[in-house]
C-alpha cells in the first residue's frame, strides 16, 4: 500500500491516513446569495474557544473485509490501469436546497463509505492496485471559517463530517484530503473513470488519458461483478425485507387513517418505518388504490382508498448499508377479496409460484418470466379475454397478451432496486448463478377504459412481488414471511 508522505501515527493495525492534509488551503465557504460578511470581531470569536475532539470509538466495520475482496476482483479485471470511482455530490432540489445525499452504488460497493464528495482511486502498483480514498473531512475549527459559515460542508450547518483518521479506521483504507486528488490524477497512466456522478472530475482529468468506451467497460464490469451477492449483501437484503414487512404491517394497522387520508397516508406511514429502522425507502413508494393500480409506476400517491377496491402497494426499505427490498402486495381495502378479485389474484399468485419454481442455477434469466407468463396467458384464455388461443398469443410474433401484463417479471436487486443496470445484456440476461438476487413480480392490469374486457374487470390491477435468492440447489424467498396466499392475506389484514 502506498503510504502518504504526510501522516500521523494511526492505530497499530490501521491503514495510512493523512490528517495533516486536512489543513489544505481552504476555499471560500459556500454561502447563500444574501449572506452578509461577518465582522472581524465575530470572526475572531467564532474561530476560538472550541474543543475539537477526534472520535475514539472508530473501529473497523464488518463491511471492510468484503469491500477489500471486491476491490481485489476489480483490480484483477484492469491490471496496470488507474480506476477512479466517485461517490458523487449533492443534487439541487430547488435554488439553494439540495436533495438528501445518497452515494453512487459502485462507490459504496467498493468502499463501504457513504460520505459525499469522495473519490476512490485504485492506483496500479505493478502486481495490483493501491486503494486510496480522497474526501473532504471535517474542517479544523482552529483555522478557516468553513465549519461555521459553509452551508454545504460546515459542521454547524450540515452536521459533522468524519475525519481522515476515523474513516481510515472504519473502512481499512488509506485516506487523503480531496484537495490532493488533482495531483494524484496526474501522470501518464491509462485511466478509467466511473462517469456521470461528479462533474468536478472533468477539470482534474484534463490531460489524462481517458476514453469514453473504456469508461463504459468499467461501469459494465462493476455491474457484472455485483451480480453475485456475497454473504454480507445477502444478510443486508434479508434485513431490508424484514423491515419492509414491518412497514407493510404498519399500514394495515392504520387502515382507518388510510381510508380517511388515502394513498398519502400509506406512503407516509411506510416511510416512517423506513427512516426509523433503515436509511430511507429504496425507491418512491407505489401506493396505488383502485384504478391507479393499473399504472405501473404510480407515484403521485394522492388518491382515495375506498372499500370494495384493491390497493397495490409496491414498497421497499433501503437499510442503513443501502441495500433495498422490493416487494409488492395487492390487498383488499376492506380485508376481504370479492369472488372476482379472488379469481384474478389467485391467477397472478399461481403465475408467481410458477416463476419462482422455474429459477435455479444454470437456467436462463428469462426462465421465471416465461413460466409465469405461460400461466397468466392460459388463465386469460380460460377467462375468454384473448381474441386468439393462448398458443397463438404466446407466439413471439404476436404476444398480444402484453396488453394485460405490460412488463417483464424479473429484475436484479441489491444496492439498487434495479441493480447491476450497466451490465452487458449477455451477462445480465444470461444463465443464473448461485448468489443472484432477483424479483419475481407478474401482474395483470385492466385499464379503466379498456373495452376489450368485461366492465367488472376494468380498473383492476394486481401484482405480487417477492425477492428471490438463487441458491446452490434452488431458491430462497427472502420475503417469504409476508403473506401471499388469499386466506393468509385476509388474516394479516384482520390482525
Amino acid at each position: 500500500m502506498t503510504q502518504s508522505t504526510e501522516q500521523v501515527p494511526a492505530e497499530p493495525s490501521g491503514p495510512a491516513t493523512d490528517p495533516a492534509a486536512a489543513q489544505a488551503t481552504e476555499q471560500a465557504p459556500k454561502t447563500a446569495t444574501h449572506d452578509t460578511q461577518p465582522k472581524d470581531a465575530l470572526r475572531r470569536f467564532m474561530n476560538s474557544g472550541w474543543g475539537d475532539i477526534e472520535r475514539t470509538d472508530a473501529t473497523l466495520r464488518d463491511v471492510a473485509s468484503w469491500t477489500a475482496k471486491r476491490r481485489d476482483a476489480l483490480s484483477q479485471a484492469f491490471p496496470g490501469e488507474r480506476l477512479v470511482i466517485p461517490a458523487g455530490t449533492y443534487k439541487v432540489r430547488s435554488n439553494d436546497t439540495d436533495y438528501v445525499f445518497r452515494p453512487h452504488t459502485d462507490y459504496v460497493w467498493l468502499a463501504g463509505d457513504q460520505t459525499s464528495d469522495a473519490v476512490l482511486v485504485l492506483e496500479p502498483n505493478g502486481s495490483g492496485h493501491d486503494s486510496v480514498l480522497y474526501f473532504r473531512p471535517r474542517s479544523e475549527r482552529s483555522q478557516g471559517e468553513e465549519f461555521w459559515r459553509d452551508r454545504m460542508y460546515g459542521e454547524l450547518w450540515a452536521g459533522r463530517r468524519p475525519s481522515l483518521t476515523e474513516t481510515a479506521k472504519e473502512y481499512g483504507l488509506e485516506t487523503r484530503h480531496v484537495d490532493r486528488l488533482g495531483d494524484a490524477l496526474k501522470g501518464d497512466v491509462p485511466t478509467r473513470v466511473r462517469r456521470g456522478e461528479d462533474s468536478s472530475l472533468a477539470s482534474l482529468l484534463s490531460g489524462v488519458k481517458v476514453d469514453a468506451d473504456r469508461d463504459h467497460e468499467l461501469a459494465a464490469t462493476l455491474s457484472e461483478l455485483r451480480l453475485v451477492k456475497d454473504a454480507f449483501e445477502i444478510e443486508q437484503l434479508r434485513e431490508a425485507c424484514a423491515i419492509t414487512h414491518r412497514g407493510f404491517s404498519d399500514v394495515l394497522a392504520e387502515m382507518d387513517q388510510v381510508r380517511k387520508y388515502g394513498e398519502r397516508w400509506i406512503e407516509g406511514t411506510f416511510w416512517r418505518r423506513a427512516r426509523a429502522e433503515g436509511n430511507d425507502v429504496g425507491y418512491t413508494s407505489i401506493a396505488a388504490a383502485g384504478s391507479h393500480a393499473t399504472t405501473l409506476h404510480w407515484i403521485e400517491n394522492d388518491g382515495p382508498v375506498t372499500d370494495g377496491t384493491l390497493m397495490l402497494l409496491d414498497m421497499g426499505v433501503e437499510n442503513r448499508n443501502l441495500y433495498t427490498a422490493d416487494i409488492t402486495r395487492t390487498l383488499p381495502v376492506n380485508g376481504e377479496f370479492t369472488p372476482r378479485q379472488r379469481e384474478l389474484y389467485q391467477l397472478v399468485l399461481d403465475a408467481q409460484n410458477a416463476g419462482i419454481g422455474a429459477l435455479r442455477p444454470g437456467v436462463p434469466f428469462a426462465a421465471g418470466h416465461q413460466a409465469a407468463i405461460e400461466v397468466l396467458v392460459k388463465g386469460l384464455e380460460a377467462m375468454e379475454l384473448l381474441p386468439v388461443s393462448a398458443e397463438e398469443a404466446l407466439d413471439p410474433d404476436s404476444m398480444i397478451y402484453q396488453r394485460y401484463t405490460l412488463h417483464g417479471v424479473s429484475h436484479m436487486l441489491g444496492i439498487d432496486v434495479h441493480d447491476c443496470a450497466a451490465a452487458r445484456n449477455e451477462q445480465y440476461r444470461g444463465d443464473l448463478e448461485a448468489g443472484y438476487v432477483l424479483t419475481v413480480e407478474p401482474g395483470l392490469y385492466f385499464q379503466a377504459e379498456d373495452l376489450t374486457v368485461p366492465e367488472d374487470l376494468r380498473g383492476i390491477g394486481i401484482r405480487i412481488e417477492d425477492d428471490i435468492l438463487v441458491t446452490d440447489d434452488g431458491t430462497e424467498n427472502l420475503s417469504a414471511a409476508m403473506p401471499r396466499e388469499v386466506e393468509d392475506v385476509q388474516r394479516w389484514m384482520a390482525g
